[in-house]
């Protein structure tokens, strides 16, 4: 266990790149060679039987980087097949250079016509971290004819098209199935379109030492699931309940009471040393059949949830709750009772009608939700995920759980986290009312809210890829997760 990585914004990268260049007097070819030495190394060990190989090269230094992986790919018996955009001819001496020495080593560039050679995969070198617009038109063309090809793609640096910053695709971008990412990971990468575009990323800091690292503050940090023990510890022989918390989860009007059902169970296998339902009179009977160690309460008002709010530490609004006046009365009794809260799902659209700082709070919003929170259009909040989740630390003054691909967590004065784990299965409804009850538990158990929500959202996200793992992602259900909280929940 080493703990989350860091990830950087591309000016921060390029600044780490200048430094090793102007300060420590390494030869900006010499960082070429090294980034195509070790994206040469990656291809060879992920794709041991390709032959032949397409190189896309494009004018920039990540242009020179897939010359430096040619030369080395045709020095190791490979057919290779380098291509040009028009126009693409290398703009700086270490790419130049590096077009010098494949052609010396028998190389020939290939003019794009519209069609691609045949190869076994290709290696992506367009375009690097500065790009945020659209690619050019020929490069446009390039990309959509590998992408058609269905062969898998290398990308260098970062796929290109897709905004390094943002993991926001302007226009056309390449759909890497590898993108060897050097010096530091690019934040882009980790989260929204950019996991689509980027498929696995392994970073190479290209042998550079740690003064070209400490001089830099990350942007955010990627946490996986080997990460959870940073969190998690063990607990001490003498342990008793009081110790791990008591957390209220109110939600469940009538035909939603599963959601509560969920949030209560999740809290439960986290850890907490108490979970109780706050719920409809309705739902009372099947949530003690259903989950006899939550203490289920009917609670028709708010006047009947203040003795169970003054009991709990922390209370998970939201699950099943509904937006009529009955879920409406118990929300503001929570927010009043000044307890740490968590919200989702319908504690959330309520509050976007009546915005305000939150200080006691997590937010878990969906990108449906967190654009209604902000008032803008759920595509703005996908098309920088970061300065959403920015924007609604600023606006609730709280802790924020944007959920999706990639989740971002952030709060006020810390760096945002990215979880690097989750699946495609787990989009689907109960979810989050999981995560409510995880997260939930965890802040009763004594972690500071900002912790409590990355390592709250990194243990579901990781059960969710363990239970995926066992039985495949589509047809994931929230419950599926429940063995794997608990054993999560508990790393060696």
């Amino acid at each position: 266990m080493t703990g989350p990585l860091p990830l950087y914004r591309p000016d921060q990268v390029r600044a780490m790149d200048e430094y090793a260049i102007g300060k420590l007097g390494i030869p900006a070819y010499e960082l070429m060679c090294r980034a195509g030495a070790a994206a040469f190394r990656h291809l060879r060990e992920r794709w041991p039987a390709a032959a032949r190989i397409g190189v896309a090269c494009g004018p920039g230094n990540n242009g020179g980087d897939a010359y430096v992986l040619a030369r080395l790919a045709r020095e190791a018996g490979l057919e290779v097949q380098a291509l040009m955009p028009p126009g693409g001819h290398p703009r700086t001496p270490a790419a130049r250079q590096a077009l010098a020495d494949w052609r010396a080593a028998g190389g020939r560039v290939l003019a794009f016509d519209g069609s691609l050679p045949e190869a076994d995969l290709w290696v992506d070198g367009l375009y690097g971290i500065g790009l945020s617009r659209p690619p050019s038109d020929a490069a446009c063309s390039i990309i959509e004819r590998m992408n058609a090809s269905r062969r898998p793609v290398l990308a260098l640096d970062v796929p290109s098209g897709l905004d390094a910053d943002t993991g926001h695709a302007p226009g056309t971008a390449v759909q890497a199935e590898l993108t060897v990412s050097f010096i530091g990971g690019k934040r882009g990468c980790h989260t929204g379109a950019g996991l689509d575009y980027a498929g696995k990323v392994v970073i190479e800091p290209l042998q550079l030492p740690d003064e070209v690292f400490v001089r830099v503050s990350p942007a955010a940090w990627w946490a996986r699931a080997g990460d959870l023990g940073t969190w998690l510890g063990p607990r001490h022989a003498n342990a008793h309940k009081g110790e791990h918390g008591h957390v209220l989860c109110v939600g469940g009007e009538v035909g939603m009471g599963g959601a509560v059902r969920l949030c209560a169970e999740a809290a439960l296998r986290t850890g907490v040393g108490l979970a109780s339902v706050a719920t409809r009179t309705a739902g009372v009977a099947a949530l003690v059949a259903a989950r006899p160690e939550a203490m289920t309460h009917a609670v028709e008002d708010a006047a009947a949830l203040v003795p169970l709010l003054e009991r709990a530490d922390v209370v998970a609004v939201g699950p099943g709750l509904g937006q009529g006046a009955w879920g409406r009365s118990l929300l503001e009794a929570a927010l009043a009772s000044g307890k740490p809260v968590v919200l989702d799902a319908d504690a959330l659209n309520l509050l976007a009608t009546r915005p305000g700082p939150l200080p006691q709070a997590i937010l878990t919003p969906h990108p449906g939700e967190a654009g209604r929170l902000l008032g803008i259009a759920s595509g703005t909040v996908q098309a920088d995920r970061f300065a959403a989740a920015e924007a609604l630390v600023q606006r609730y003054r709280c802790v924020v759980v944007l959920k999706g691909a990639g989740t971002i967590v952030a709060a006020p004065g810390e760096v945002p986290t990215v979880i690097g784990a989750g699946n495609p299965g787990m989009a689907t409804g109960g979810m989050g009312d999981l995560l409510s009850g995880v997260i939930a538990a965890l802040r009763a158990q004594h972690l500071p809210a900002y912790f409590a929500a990355v390592a709250g959202a990194l243990l579901h996200a990781a059960a969710g890829d363990e239970a995926a793992r066992i039985g495949g992602e589509r047809g994931l259900l929230p419950s599926d997760l429940f063995p794997h909280l608990r054993r999560m929940a508990n790393p060696e």
